[in-house]
């Protein structure tokens, strides 16, 4: 590579790297005079990398929003940052592209990097495993999520053509949303907010989005739970065939450290529980969970290491009592009877 080429390039890693950039700085920086650096400024401009001259006394170059992204100029980290980002978020289904477009990406990222580097980053790809399996593709489309988060950012309404799940309502439908925020959750991408068409506050999974529109006007986004906190709710909440409540004793905190928020909704119990045996004056929580199978719920109760109380349903007593006599077996060092 030529010394000017090479010059204007480096002319161009450093206006990306943010603000303006004084003349005399530049010709210092390139080793150069500051006609010079006029002209490679010229260079850029030639192949529509938007350069813009700022006047004044603190003046120089900048680069401004262009109608298309100008070449990028990564160092040795910055290419390695990229790539592993594009690899974990496919990998956890956070990635926020439809499709092919992560691997198209990551691909014109390897094709332009030195030799020397490729093989480098190939050798950390290549050697790197994950304890988890990938996530199921869940990645909203681009023409969704942009519009989305415009109307979040500037509390704006928004129209959406939405298809329901299995539970609740389902088949296509128009809803007027007043957003309140975007939350990245397990691999899945929600937005919350308030649903005009029913008058509550409602959670949607963006890859069942198939159209966003910005409507014209203004809401303000009420006081209380964030974002993150209301589809964590919602999800806790949500309709399934097992609605499933239990005391606890202990503090809620201490209940929420074993129980995420997406899984169960703790709070205070208005009693405190029969009063007996260890822990007595300790406060009881009540430990709301909805499930479609109880079969997992008496090992995470044992696992709270906490006195309990199952007040609903009936079935999950007796899977408890099942548990506990299975434990008591294994304690004497006795096999369980064959079925």
């Amino acid at each position: 590579m030529s010394r000017p080429v090479s010059r204007v390039l480096t002319l161009l890693e450093l206006l990306q790297s943010g603000g303006v950039r004084t003349v005399a700085e530049l010709a210092d920086r390139l080793g150069v005079g500051e006609r010079t650096v006029r002209r490679y400024v010229d260079h850029l401009v030639d192949l529509d990398v938007p350069v813009e001259s700022v006047r004044g006394r603190y003046g120089g170059y900048r680069l401004a929003p262009g109608h298309r992204m100008p070449p990028l100029m990564l160092t040795d980290d910055e290419a390695l940052a990229v790539l592993l980002g594009l690899v974990a978020g496919r990998r956890t289904g956070i990635t926020a592209a439809a499709g092919t477009a992560g691997e198209t990406a990551a691909a014109k990222v390897r094709r332009v990097l030195p030799e020397r580097l490729r093989h480098r980053l190939d050798a950390v790809l290549d050697s790197l495993t994950f304890t988890t399996a990938p996530a199921g593709s869940a990645a909203p489309e681009a023409a969704v999520l942009l519009p989305v988060a415009d109307a979040v950012r500037h509390h704006r309404p928004l129209a959406i053509r939405y298809t329901g799940g299995s539970s609740g309502s389902s088949g296509n439908s128009e809803r007027t949303v007043y957003p309140y925020g975007l939350v990245a959750h397990a691999g899945r991408w929600y937005v919350t907010g308030r649903d005009l068409s029913v008058g509550a506050d409602r959670t949607f999974r963006l890859d069942r989005i198939h159209g966003a529109r910005v409507l014209p006007g203004t809401f303000e986004p009420p006081p209380g739970p964030g974002p993150a906190e209301r589809v964590l709710a919602a999800l806790a909440t949500a309709p399934y065939r097992h609605e499933v409540t239990v005391r606890v004793r202990g503090t809620a905190e201490e209940i929420r450290a074993r129980l995420p928020r997406s899984v169960a909704v703790v709070a205070a119990a208005d009693d405190e529980g029969d009063g007996e045996g260890e822990g007595e004056g300790e406060g009881w929580c009540r430990v709301e969970i909805r499930a479609e199978r109880l079969d997992w719920l008496p090992g995470l109760l044992a696992s709270l290491d906490r006195p309990f109380v199952v007040e609903r349903p009936d079935e999950l007593r007796g899977l408890v009592a099942d548990l506990a006599g299975r434990l008591m077996d294994a304690a004497r060092g006795t096999a369980p009877p064959r079925g």
